[in-house]
């Protein structure tokens, strides 16, 4: 029997248990604390808020040593000249670098992008690629991964079953880096729309074309279930405001937002954003499906206050969108 052979096989029995964090921290038996860190520019200072942060949510030396992490931050366009796009690639260096200074086993960035099948043509455009290099940290394309078949448990589309990349079973912690944006069919694009990139283009094909026509708000919550991400940092030093995820415009914010519960943390977001969670329909359906609360009364919210550090971001022009606004 080939590698390919028995993870779709016996895949189904080990990535099962992916989703088992995420719906821990649903069901309260994890704390949901969020932390908004204060970060005006990406400079020498990131590792320094990232450990700090880190440790002000539980997250330090003790629980990452010894334990693989795998970074997964947004690349969605090869595109140079608009870098609020992709996830900033200084922020994913201080990341690993955090991550390593706690001692992970190992520390590898991943990424299946949306657009584009040329995965090394988007991390060179995105500047990503220069980092990895000098770095020494190994990039995996989870459009080309190996499968596993996981039975979609959360059925908020009709998908029988999900395909998962083989890498994401080989991990202790994942950890969603996307940045903070706006998205003109969600509302909102953050850590859990970013899962849509572990999705294998190879399966579901440019621009995860199945998953569109199954549902987006569906299809976010059927594989935030089934991947259960262990924890977010959200790159809002400069965000995207408008026709977002890839034609909107900068929008600088100066935050780095983190948390061990997918769902708390993107509500977190979205208030900064100044859009109400419980209107955005996969965050809603988050919160009923048990993956996770959105209410600011069920969220312990640490560092910068959300009053103090929001601002209004620009949506298109039309009605399914208006309705976000609190």
């Amino acid at each position: 029997m080939d590698r390919r052979t028995f993870l779709t096989g016996a895949g189904a029995a080990v990535a099962a248990g992916l989703g088992a964090n995420l719906m821990r921290n649903g069901s309260g038996t994890m704390p949901t604390t969020t932390l908004i860190a204060k970060a005006t520019s990406y400079d020498g200072k990131l590792e320094e808020i990232l450990r700090s942060g880190l440790n002000e949510i539980g997250i330090d030396h003790d629980s990452i040593r010894g334990r693989s992490v795998l970074l997964k931050p947004n690349l969605v366009e090869p595109c140079a000249e608009a870098p609020h796009i992709n996830t900033n690639r200084i922020l994913v260096h201080a990341a690993a670098e955090v991550f390593r200074g706690f001692d992970a086993s190992r520390v590898v960035v991943a990424e299946g992008p949306g657009h584009c099948r040329d995965a090394q043509f988007v991390l060179e455009q995105s500047g990503l690629d220069d980092v990895l290099e000098s770095d020494g940290i190994e990039f995996v394309d989870l459009n080309h991964d190996d499968l596993i078949r996981v039975p979609n448990r959360f059925r908020r589309t009709n998908l029988s079953h999900l395909m998962l990349p083989a890498t994401l079973t080989q991990f202790d912690w994942i950890v969603s880096m996307p940045k903070m944006k706006t998205h003109h069919w969600a509302g909102v694009t953050l850590s859990m729309k970013n899962l849509f990139g572990v999705m294998p283009g190879v399966y579901y094909g440019w621009p995860k074309n199945v998953l569109h026509h199954a549902g987006i708000s569906g299809s976010i919550l059927d594989i935030n279930a089934a991947v259960g991400a262990h924890l977010a940092i959200v790159d809002g030093i400069v965000g995207m405001e408008g026709d977002g995820p890839i034609m909107g415009t900068p929008k600088a914010m100066g935050v780095l937002v983190m948390g061990t519960n997918l769902p708390a943390v993107d509500a977190t977001c979205a208030r900064l954003m100044r859009i109400a969670p419980e209107r955005v329909e996969y965050l809603s359906g988050a919160a009923a499906g048990g993956l996770g609360p959105i209410s600011e009364d069920q969220i312990e919210q640490r560092g910068e206050s959300i009053e103090s550090m929001a601002q209004t971001f620009r949506l298109l022009d039309h009605p399914s969108l208006a309705r976000l606004r609190a």
